[in-house]
């Protein structure tokens, strides 16, 4: 090793220790980082209780629904002995299933546990026509553990509640509509007994309170902790689990079987994942499409379940403590047609057990994945819409720009597969400024073909390229064109190709809305289902997808008879007719909607070329020629700083290949 390298090694190691030292936390950090761990290992600790608990729990009652087939008297003196801690008394309460009605949902709730049961949307169907449901049946939902005076712990799961509607008790399975412009309160109790010889308690009880509106996909939920903080231990950890199961809701069709069918819930797959928003920060999400889970330590603003058009979210208006579990599976086991994954949410929650009247304020979001709907929250969960969030020209282009006017043009009652067209058109007529120089650039290029071959003979060798360079420069000068200045708003332009890629297969409007031979814009249009799999591609073939790689292959062809000196570069030459093929692979299971804007954008772009071609003519750009070189006879030509650094550069380069010659 020489002197240099030596020197080289030891610089880069007293970098790599400052570096270290940089890194290292300090004392504060590290102290910070041993609370949070030892709060950690508690909280494992904790949990693992509860969930023993809840294990002894079940078996319990599953005995005791065992005993229901031979005996119901005994099993409702079993129920009455389950360990519901200082809230056993409600044992006894029946279990009621209640439906409600807002004209956007219908909702089922169960009495036990005082959940979700089901929730279904009135408007929507599924692929093939079936009930929509963002909530799946199941008793177990939702569930808030917590450890009460007598050191039981409590899942309000197992509690069968007291209802009361509007105030008034409820003691049978009912059914409620709400009119327009009314909201329907309901109200389940769990009352405490101070023991198990005392009677219950009538004004200290848990309450899980429900405030539904019309027409709305927003529910208002309290839990309640009335005048039971001497029954609640101090421990202000409480932990609410909140699940579901999410079936398949698009691209489904039930005589689909086998590696079809599994290909088929793989689309619908990727769309589907959990997202959460932390407190003062944007939305964030587990991997899409893929099992995952997530501790969160930090407090967070929702959760929310969502799939490709519809959600299911929890809301607090004071923030959940933590995320002690976010988590979505499959169950390989489940082989039901219609099962997609399940999630849950492990989530902390804040208990003051010095108030007499504690509550807890959240809400509930049942609904389509429709960006009006969730802006007008107020609380940021439009960011579950993939609108290319990560980068600011693309979110501006979705949110102020396409969007707007796709909403404003749905008013004229078009066919949504017009509306795309009309919108493509007015995006390229909004850019076509951009465009214009690009367009002409190539156009007058194609006029200077002989002077620039002649340049290409005069210059042949590789030293000589400076030459050759200033050369070209003088001669597109002459003609008035700068070819760099076209390249910028070519740039401009995939903000917005990239925002439509975003928006149409997140735009529920296009769900399950025709168009010419295609049934469904927000899916692929299959003219033809193959009798096998080519990867990447499919098994099946869309019509929509072929005349788009044709318009391009087309677009291609004729881009690289107007662009010269591409022969000198076959690599991109074949880049570039390669890339009509890689489009057919990669938009061949992509929505219609998508290849209908790339088919009449690519479209448009060949017939603005065509225009500015007739304009452009030989005549007219020799006489401009001309007419330029006529104003500057005479006059010393000012070079630009960019020419003055590429010719330096060019020096360099020349100067640096004669000395390797030698």
């Amino acid at each position: 090793m020489d002197k240099k390298s030596i020197i080289g090694l030891v610089l880069i190691f007293f970098i790599f220790l400052g570096y270290m030292f940089w890194i290292k936390p300090s004392d504060e950090e590290i102290a910070e980082r041993r609370r949070q761990d030892s709060i950690a290992y508690m909280e494992r600790l904790r949990l693992d209780s509860i969930a023993n608990a809840e294990e002894q729990q079940k078996r319990e009652q599953d005995s005791l629904l065992a005993l229901s087939i031979t005996d119901s008297t005994a099993t409702h003196q079993g129920i009455q002995t389950l360990k519901l801690g200082q809230f056993s008394a409600n044992g006894s309460n029946p279990r009621l299933q209640l439906t409600v009605n807002n004209g956007k949902f219908s909702a089922s709730l169960n009495s036990q546990g005082a959940s979700f049961q089901n929730v279904v949307l009135d408007d929507f169907k599924t692929f093939d026509n079936m009930p929509l449901e963002v909530i799946t049946p199941d008793v177990n939902n939702l569930d808030i553990a917590f450890i009460d005076s007598r050191n039981d712990v409590v899942n309000t799961k197992m509690i069968p509640f007291a209802v009361f509607c509007n105030g008034e008790r409820i003691i049978e399975d009912s059914v409620f509509s709400i009119a327009d412009d009314d909201s329907l309160t309901l109200s389940f109790r769990a009352f405490v007994q101070a023991s198990d010889s005392t009677p219950i308690i009538e004004d200290s009880y848990l309450e899980f309170l429900y405030v539904f509106h019309h027409d709305s996909y927003e529910v208002d939920f309290d839990v309640n902790f009335h005048n039971i903080k001497e029954y609640v231990s101090v421990t202000p950890n409480l932990t609410m689990t909140w699940k579901n199961r999410l079936n398949r809701q698009e691209q489904f069709d039930r005589s689909l079987k086998g590696r079809n069918a599994s290909r088929n819930k793989d689309s619908e797959r990727f769309y589907t994942t959990l997202y959460y928003k932390n407190v003062g920060d944007n939305a964030d999400c587990l991997k899409d499409g893929r099992d995952d889970e997530k501790q969160i330590t930090t407090p967070i603003d929702w959760v929310a379940y969502k799939q490709q058009f519809f959600c299911a979210i929890l809301m607090s208006e004071n923030g959940f403590r933590n995320a002690q579990q976010l988590q979505v599976s499959t169950n390989r086991s489940n082989k039901e047609d219609n099962y997609l994954c399940d999630m849950s949410s492990v989530l902390g929650v804040d208990y003051d057990a010095t108030i007499d009247d504690y509550k807890l304020d959240m809400g509930f979001y049942f609904g389509p994945n429709k960006y009006r709907l969730l802006r007008d929250m107020d609380r940021g969960t439009e960011r579950i819409l993939p609108l290319g969030w990560g980068f600011f020209l693309t979110q501006w282009v979705c949110r102020f720009a396409i969007i707007p006017v796709f909403n404003f043009l749905e008013n004229f009652g078009w066919n949504y597969g017009i509306i795309i067209i009309v919108l493509t058109f007015l995006l390229k007529l909004v850019i076509s400024p951009l465009t214009w120089n690009s367009y002409k650039t190539g156009a007058v290029m194609r006029h200077l073909k002989p002077e620039m071959d002649a340049i290409n003979k005069k210059f042949p060798k590789q030293e000589q390229a400076m030459q050759k360079q200033q050369a070209m420069q003088a001669l597109q000068k002459k003609a008035g064109i700068n070819p760099m200045a076209g390249c910028l708003p070519l740039l401009l332009q995939l903000p917005i190709i990239y925002a439509m890629f975003r928006f149409y297969p997140a735009s529920i409007e296009l769900r399950q809305k025709g168009f010419l031979w295609c049934d469904d814009l927000s899916s692929y249009d299959s003219i033809l289902n193959l009798p096998f799999n080519i990867p990447l591609y499919g098994d099946h073939v869309s019509l929509f997808c072929l005349l788009m790689f044709a318009m391009q292959f087309l677009y291609t062809v004729y881009t690289m008879k107007q662009q010269q000196g591409q022969a000198s570069m076959p690599g991109m030459k074949f880049m570039m007719y390669f890339m009509p093929f890689m489009m057919l692979f990669i938009f061949n299971s992509q929505s219609a909607a998508l290849n209908i804007y790339y088919f009449f954008n690519l479209l448009l772009s060949m017939a603005q070329m065509f225009g500015i071609r007739a304009i452009m003519t030989e005549d007219k750009v020799r006489a401009k020629m001309a007419k330029i070189e006529a104003k500057n006879h005479g006059k010393p030509q000012k070079k630009s700083r960019w020419q003055q650094r590429l010719e330096e550069m060019q020096k360099m380069s020349e100067q640096m290949q004669k000395q390797q010659k030698r």
